[in-house]
């Protein structure tokens, strides 16, 4: 029989921190392009993507001094099967300041350094998305034992960074000088566009047999529901920002095609993506009837909404019907609700000091594979 420990208390920060600074950034980098209004929020958007970088440097400057002074929390994180795949937070947290970076540098310094520095994050989100991608599945393959019933939303965070990639390096693509290079970047996107998207689907279907199967606890876990609409939206997004890029840098036919893939991709997912929202309402509101608890979790009402926010707007741009453009602005008011809700409990949560406390332990581990 696997030897079991009771969870101890640890106060520190973890990986899922950066999922505030993925729903902060969102929301600039879906203000500016809103249908209709997107001119009147440039300076808010500006505001916000400015607080969002300070949160990024903030988080990483605190993590690696934490890893340095105790080397021991990022190993157990890193260990952990639920804590780790959070992982996919920090790389994604950088892409997001990286496109704000090419919407609203400009206005705080010189194109080149704005761009430099899109660059840059994005270059090294994308790196460490990829390593993610491939490192916290494998581990969770081959090292942890973990129950039928322990897939939830986020075994989707390791996986998602490749479409945020895709999305963002689309704006990368105009601002390279070779046209060989700018069909590189392309092919690339799409490329990590099909990691990330056929590994989201997969899990997708793991979590709807679990709800099948084992229903919801109506704990914490129930809010990592609302991550499906991470890869959905920010698919729907990548496919219309690809789109309009192709058009640029690559011959026809084939740049038409890539380009009308925006809509015949983009709808049916999103048709797909409010089904889901509609349910992971409902999954929501009859948990929180059941006094669920506020955890750093509650994020994730803000990033993947704000990725239909992004997605709905790139419909929008590509179909020009008002039904789309209505959508995006009521979808960006719900942003900005979640987004309040998240900051409250948060910034309450630090006054209790509950949130700070992680269990070294995980309730989802059985055994180290090969110990059974």
């Amino acid at each position: 029989m696997p030897k079991t420990t009771s969870p101890e208390l640890s106060t520190e920060i973890g990986p899922n921190w950066f999922a505030s600074v993925m729903g902060t950034g969102i929301i600039a980098n879906a203000a500016i392009g809103l249908p209709m209004f997107g001119k009147y929020l440039t300076g808010a958007g500006l505001i916000i993507w400015l607080i969002a970088s300070l949160m990024l440097t903030l988080m990483l400057v605190i993590k690696t001094i934490q890893t340095v002074v105790r080397p021991h929390i990022i190993k157990r994180q890193f260990n952990d099967p639920v804590m780790s795949q959070f992982f996919g937070a920090p790389p994604m947290a950088m892409l997001t300041v990286a496109g704000g970076a090419i919407l609203y540098g400009s206005q705080v310094m010189t194109n080149e350094t704005a761009l430099s520095l899109a660059w840059v994050l994005w270059i090294a989100g994308t790196l460490l998305g990829l390593i993610t991608a491939i490192v916290i599945p494998y581990r969770l393959f081959t090292h942890h034992q973990v129950r039928e019933d322990a897939a939830f939303g986020g075994w989707l965070m390791p996986v998602v960074p490749p479409m945020v990639s895709a999305a963002i390096g689309a704006m990368l693509i105009p601002h390279l000088e070779s046209i060989a290079l700018q069909q590189t970047l392309l092919y690339a996107c799409y490329a990590m566009f099909g990691v990330s998207l056929l590994s989201a689907l997969i899990i997708i279907t793991m979590i709807w047999s679990r709800l099948a199967h084992s229903g919801t606890s109506g704990g914490a876990r129930v809010p990592t529901l609302w991550i499906v609409l991470g890869p959905l939206g920010q698919s729907i997004t990548a496919a219309g920002a690809l789109g309009s890029a192709a058009l640029l840098v690559v011959d026809e036919p084939i740049s038409t095609a890539m380009n009308t893939m925006a809509i015949l991709y983009g709808v049916p997912i999103w048709g797909f993506a409010f089904f889901w929202s509609i349910l992971a309402s409902l999954l929501t509101l009859r948990a929180l009837r059941r006094k669920m608890p506020f955890a750093l979790t509650w994020w994730a009402f803000t990033f993947p909404v704000g990725t239909c926010v992004t997605g709905t707007t790139q419909l929008a741009l590509h179909t020009g019907l008002p039904a789309f453009e209505w959508a995006a602005v009521m979808l960006f008011t719900g942003l900005i609700c979640a987004w309040i809700i998240a900051a409250i409990g948060t910034i309450k949560g630090f006054k209790g000091g509950h949130i700070m406390k992680n269990p070294t332990t995980s309730a989802h581990v059985v055994s180290k594979k090969g110990q059974l």
